[in-house]
């Protein structure tokens, strides 16, 4: 008998094209990210967070009307139910966002005649819900872990602006408007990244759209994915000037420790999003001292870090020094990342459904084979 031969293991499944999508694509050998064909440069200089949100669901840009229409169909979504609010009262202290966002969204689900129904149209205004409601979560969340009034979302604005508002309680001057909607279109889709296969993952078995969106949550928690934001902010608030950024990073690298925000799986050239966050990270940084402080520090490690490892920074790097810039708390910079890649989610969700097939993949067995079993009393340490 011929032995088996046994295929190659791929650790972390790099390059291995899991399936066809429509929606996002990752060009790393040129550095360019295309939303449903548009290029992410064309789409963060001229389009809006929900322009992006209705190419990625429907293959193609709105015109103005059907623009002006998804966002009356969105904004009176972005109100919650009363007893998630009375909810968030409720959770022990110390417990970090993105915690509560992964219960929170599995919650919305029982408020929702819909969430057993997968259907293209279902799916269609579920998606919605989510979109309008993750970064209400949010934003609500935080005004009441805090102490603070609640701030109703305004139907003239859009969800960025919205979430930013209710998010600290203040109208956004003209930079924070900008910059916030960036993030959000910045942020929307990325491929196949892991948080979006984990929802891909879970929709392929069929489950409802909160259950997919839940698992991309989990996924995104880590700090090797959308956590990266928070400890990158950590490392700027550990170097005290832009002096100390060559000692610091040859110590990292001395210890072999991971520099937060550089490099990345897909990308051999620059994070074409990075490019965009810089300026903004320059431009929201320049009329405060300490985050003009975090900025020149920043500038520094790019600095360093292309000029010892070749390597460039991606999309999380200068996204901490903006979202502090915006008034956000360092725990809650991944739940941003959270309120916009719902976008690309909820995509790649429907897609999924719309012709699944479910996610079976083999591993590769490398413990004894075969092992005689041995009765409980003849066993040995």
């Amino acid at each position: 008998m011929e032995p088996e031969v046994r295929p190659v293991a791929v650790r972390g499944l790099e390059d291995v094209i899991a399936a066809d999508t429509r929606i996002g694509y990752v060009d790393g050998a040129n550095g360019k990210l295309y939303y449903a064909g548009y290029e992410i440069n064309d789409l963060a200089k001229h389009a809006s967070y929900e322009e992006c949100v209705f190419l990625l669901w429907n293959d193609r840009l709105p015109t103005k009307k059907e623009l002006m229409d998804f966002r009356a169909e969105i904004i009176p979504e972005m109100t919650l139910p009363r007893p998630l609010i009375q909810w968030f009262r409720r959770v022990p202290r110390g417990v970090h966002p993105m915690v509560m966002l992964r219960s929170a969204i599995s919650d919305l689900a029982l408020y929702d005649k819909e969430t057993e129904d997968n259907s293209l149209e279902a799916n269609r205004r579920k998606a919605a819900r989510l979109v309008a409601k993750v970064p209400s979560v949010i934003a609500n969340f935080y005004r009441i872990y805090n102490g603070l009034d609640l701030i109703e979302p305004d139907p003239k604005k859009g969800i960025a602006v919205n979430f930013l508002r209710m998010f600290t309680g203040k109208e956004p001057d003209k930079k924070s408007r900008e910059a916030i909607e960036l993030m959000f279109v910045l942020h929307a889709d990325h491929g196949f990244n892991a948080s979006t296969f984990a929802a891909r993952v879970t929709a392929s078995t069929l489950a409802d759209i909160y259950a997919a969106v839940t698992a991309a949550i989990g996924a995104l928690k880590g700090p090797l994915h959308g956590g990266a934001n928070q400890r990158v902010m950590e490392m700027l608030e550990g170097i005290g000037s832009p002096d100390d950024v060559e000692d610091y990073i040859n110590g990292l690298l001395a210890r072999r420790e991971r520099i937060m925000g550089f490099g990345h799986r897909v990308y051999k050239v620059e994070d074409p999003r990075a490019r965009h966050l810089r300026k903004y990270s320059e431009d929201v940084c320049g009329g405060d001292v300490a985050c003009s402080r975090y900025y020149a520090i920043s500038r520094r490690i790019e600095q360093q870090v292309k000029k010892t490892k070749g390597i460039y920074p991606n999309v999380d790097f200068y996204s901490a020094t903006v979202q502090h810039a915006l008034g956000i708390p360092v725990d809650y910079y991944t739940t941003v990342f959270a309120a916009s890649r719902i976008a690309g989610w909820t995509a790649h969700v429907m897609e999924q459904h719309a012709d699944n097939r479910l996610m079976r993949p083999r591993s590769q067995f490398v413990g004894k084979l075969p092992r005689r079993f041995v009765q409980m009393e003849k066993r040995k340490k």
